[in-house]
């Protein structure tokens, strides 16, 4: 099959009049054509006829054995270690995919595709870059020389529906009380900071909380790929950071993006993922009054993503600890740690208040957590307790909602 395809993909490509733009019909056409011309000397059934129309057509007009793959809602991560080497992760569980790219030319290929769609360049002077693809998933590339042996390719896939709190729930990752105590913390205006490990569901959880924002508000997102997707929200203003090119200039910055947010009149700010130096920028933003300011980042816990957020403030400027302290404490009012279980779940593990500075250090109130009770056939069994009140109420009680 493989080698049938093969020669079927070298014949449409060497009959292709390339003088003017063939569609994709007339090259559905020629494929078919191919395929009957074949099927005389070489015995293949009508499903088989279909496999291979679809994977010749895709890789000429398409992103190859990545479509076969996209289409698969059950697989939500594409790891590409070079042509021959792609695992997938379906259902949890990362498994060796069968597919293969014909060379790694053709890998390649596809990958300058990917960039070119979205005006980024990637080559051996800027062989790292992060991008989406058209359906809003994440994309990471490295080239060589910073990949040794081939290229390497990894795609985040993002479900086709919206992620709500309600499918969040029905997933088993949140309680309905936890709902409703962020609902009324999100239309109330309170910092929230959402932490976690790789692949825990922080951008879908900041989707989901988007729908409790407020309809009539100005909302700016910032992020280095745009993947968040508020729909709710009508006065949207979606901002996207951009690498250094060739020359090694005209690099826009998450930093530049939110010096220039801060002068768009915003009620509120989003940014997708705090990383490094932009982190004091973040802070700056949730302590000028923009209430209701979201963001993201890696952490184990709540704790440990203060610490974080204090080394990355330093990777930009020589602050005093007490300070960088001080806009923490004051800036950032909850922090929701999501995690992932052994049983490959996803579940939010913690929500906490930041109750401010004593003795120099940030304290913190935990309000509910997440406790394993038991494991049945390899599933956690666990639930959500109340472990605390929330002390600062003012917001609330400023909106009505006590």
């Amino acid at each position: 099959m493989v080698k049938l395809e093969e020669e079927i993909r070298q014949e449409v490509m060497n009959e292709i009049d390339l003088s003017y733009d063939v569609s994709d019909e007339e090259i559905l056409e020629l494929i078919k054509n191919k395929i009957i011309e074949k099927s005389k000397t070489v015995p293949v059934s009508l499903g088989e006829r279909r496999i291979v129309q679809t994977h010749v057509f895709n890789s000429l007009r398409k992103l190859d054995v990545l479509e076969d793959l996209l289409a698969d809602e059950e697989i939500t991560e594409i790891m590409i270690n070079g042509p021959e080497n792609i695992f997938i992760e379906k259902n949890g569980k990362v498994i060796h995919s069968k597919e293969r790219f014909s060379s790694e030319e053709k890998l390649n290929d596809i990958i300058q595709s990917i960039v070119a769609n979205s005006n980024k360049i990637v080559n051996e002077s800027n062989p790292i870059v992060d991008t989406r693809l058209a359906d809003g998933s994440r994309v990471n590339i490295v080239l060589k020389p910073a990949a040794v042996d081939y290229a390497i390719l990894s795609i985040r896939k993002f479900p086709k529906e919206q992620m709500t709190m309600e499918r969040l729930r029905s997933f088993g990752s949140i309680s309905g009380e936890q709902i409703e105590f962020l609902k009324k913390l999100v239309a109330s205006g309170y910092n929230i900071f959402v932490s976690g490990g790789t692949g825990s569901g922080k951008t879908s959880f900041l989707n989901a909380l988007g729908e409790f924002i407020p309809a009539d508000e100005r909302v700016i997102t910032i992020e280095d790929s745009a993947e968040l997707q508020l729909k709710n929200v009508d006065n949207l203003v979606r901002l996207e950071a951009r690498n250094a090119n060739l020359e090694g200039k005209n690099e826009i910055s998450i930093r530049d993006l939110l010096k220039s947010a801060l002068r768009m009149r915003p009620d509120r700010i989003i940014v997708g993922e705090c990383r490094g130096a932009e982190a004091l920028e973040m802070l700056q933003a949730f302590n000028t009054g923009h209430d209701g300011s979201c963001s993201t980042g890696h952490s184990n816990s709540c704790k440990d993503m203060l610490s974080r957020l204090e080394t990355m403030v330093l990777m930009g400027a020589e602050i005093p600890l007490p300070a960088i302290r001080q806009q923490i404490a004051s800036g950032i009012d909850i922090i929701v740690q999501l995690g992932r279980l052994r049983d490959k779940s996803r579940k939010l593990l913690e929500i906490t208040e930041v109750e401010g500075l004593e003795n120099g250090e940030i304290k913190l109130n935990p309000l509910y957590q997440y406790k394993e009770l038991s494991e049945e056939n390899g599933r956690i069994i666990g639930e959500w307790q109340k472990v605390g009140s929330l002390i600062h109420t003012e917001k609330l009680a400023s909106n009505g909602m006590m």
